[in-house]
Formats: C-alpha cells, sequence, structure tokens
C-alpha cells in the first residue's frame, strides 16, 4: 500500500473523514509551496493537491486559471515544482498528490519517465484530469512501477458503466466532480448522495468529491456521504488576495482551511 492507500485505510478504521485542499503551484508568489504544504497539515488536510501550471487549464474556472497563468509568468515550471517538493516532503506526513495535464506528462519523457521524477520527488500520487480512460493504460502501469495512486475523474453526466470502469482503473481514491462545468466557489452545497451510492454499488475504493465546495458547511455536506472533500477556488483567491493586500497569505490560508476541516467532525460517522 501506498501513503494514499495508508492515509484514507487509517481515516476509515478511526471513522474519520478527510480534507483535500488544492495548492496551485508557484502562486500566490514563487517558492512558497514547501509553506504553504505546511500549513496545510498543520490546518488538519489529510491529503493535499498541488496543481501544476498549465497553459490550458482544464475545467479551471477564474480564480484557479488565473493563478495558473501568473505562476507560469513568474517562471513556474514542472521541475521547479518538483524541486519544491522534494525540499518540502521530509517534514510532511502528509499526502500529496500531483493534479497535472496529460501534455505535461507527455512533454516531460512520458509516463514512465514523469511517474519515476513524481515519485522521487515526493509525491504520492497523480490526478490526470484530462486523460481518457481509452488512453491511461500506460499512466495507470507507470503509476503502480513507481508507488504512485493515479485517479482519473467521474463526472455528473459519466454514465454509469463507465463510472465503474473509471472507478475500477483509479487507484488510491476515485475524483468524483461534485457539479458539472467549471471549478469556482458556490452558494450552496452540492447534493451528492444519489450519487456517492451509485458509485459505491461498483467500488470499495475511497471517494473524493470536489467543484464548488467553499464553505465549512459544505464539506459537512459533502463527508456525510464522500469520504474526502476537495476545497480549490475558495482557497487560492483567498491566498491571493492575501497577497495583494500585503497580508501573510500563509496564515490566511492556514486559518481558513482550519475552518474548513471545522466541517469534518459531524461527517466522521457517515
Amino acid at each position: 500500500m501506498g501513503r494514499i492507500d495508508d492515509i484514507f485505510a487509517l481515516a476509515r478504521d478511526e471513522n474519520r473523514k478527510l480534507l483535500m485542499p488544492f495548492v496551485c503551484a508557484g502562486s500566490p508568489i514563487p517558492g512558497s509551496l514547501g509553506a504553504l504544504l505546511g500549513a496545510m497539515e498543520r490546518a488538519g488536510a489529510g491529503i493535499v493537491e498541488v496543481g501544476i501550471p498549465f497553459s490550458d487549464p482544464i475545467a479551471d474556472g477564474p480564480a484557479i486559471a488565473s493563478a495558473m497563468h501568473a505562476a507560469l509568468e513568474s517562471g513556474c515550471s514542472p521541475a521547479g515544482v518538483f524541486d519544491e517538493v522534494a525540499a518540502a516532503r521530509q517534514g510532511l506526513s502528509i499526502g500529496i498528490v500531483a493534479m497535472v495535464s496529460v501534455s505535461i506528462v507527455s512533454a516531460m519523457g512520458g509516463p514512465q519517465a514523469f511517474c519515476q521524477r513524481a515519485h522521487e520527488a515526493g509525491f504520492d500520487g497523480l490526478i490526470i484530469p484530462d486523460c481518457p480512460l481509452e488512453e491511461s493504460a500506460a499512466l495507470i502501469d507507470a503509476a503502480r512501477a513507481h508507488g504512485l495512486s493515479l485517479s482519473l475523474l467521474v463526472s455528473p453526466s459519466t454514465p454509469p458503466e463507465r463510472a465503474r470502469e473509471i472507478a475500477s482503473a483509479s487507484t488510491g481514491f476515485v475524483y468524483m466532480l461534485a457539479r458539472s462545468g467549471i471549478t469556482g466557489e458556490r452558494d450552496q452545497a452540492p447534493e451528492i448522495g444519489p450519487r456517492v451510492r451509485e458509485l459505491r454499488e461498483s467500488t470499495d475504493r475511497p471517494i473524493a468529491c470536489g467543484f464548488g465546495i467553499a464553505t465549512a458547511e459544505h464539506v459537512r455536506a459533502v463527508v456525510e456521504h464522500a469520504d474526502a472533500a476537495i476545497v480549490g477556488s475558495a482557497l487560492v483567491r483567498r491566498w491571493r488576495d492575501a497577497h495583494e493586500q500585503g497580508a501573510d497569505a500563509v496564515e490566511v490560508g492556514e486559518r481558513f482551511v482550519r475552518e474548513l476541516a471545522s466541517g469534518l467532525h459531524a461527517g466522521a460517522g457517515a
């Protein structure tokens, strides 16, 4: 079992759910990734997604797309992200998962080369949002060979049979989108109960749910059904705003994640 499997297994044994914040590497300022990862762990995150900036973000709304473009303009690169994770890894116990486009994987030598470098840097898994199931075999094999989990996405419009196939192909956890469309903050908590129950009929893998989760109340609603709640845009926006206002972005993010994590407790017995 890898670190992601271990984290979910321990949470299950302890009747806990997980919070999975998203960090855009290179944002809000270059070189801040290690400090942000440490803050996320202190605040109660179980696993952190690290978005590797890409020039054409996939399904990302304004907050994350803007952060990625700013990071690229400041010189953030996949190799630089690997270096920052490697420098921080030894002092962290959280899981670290790369959210990365398949185009970056190809540009860095293909699945085997990329997965080797990701593993050596200290990543525990990958999320490849733009990799179709039909083209995932080489990535799945490479991730397995290098001890990485690999999660594919199930959307609200994914037909049940295809959702079962995606869940079967995924390792570590299944990434279930709470809503259609693009990422971004929403006022209302997503209704995911029926979809999670349907997915659980075909897989025993943990289910992590993201898209539009922005408050502790949203986290609470999600973990009544899913095993983990993923928060991205709301956190990325707060980091950006804090930096632009001259505040301590790391402290602001840590405080917000603590607030989000308070929503886990009500869902622990779900």
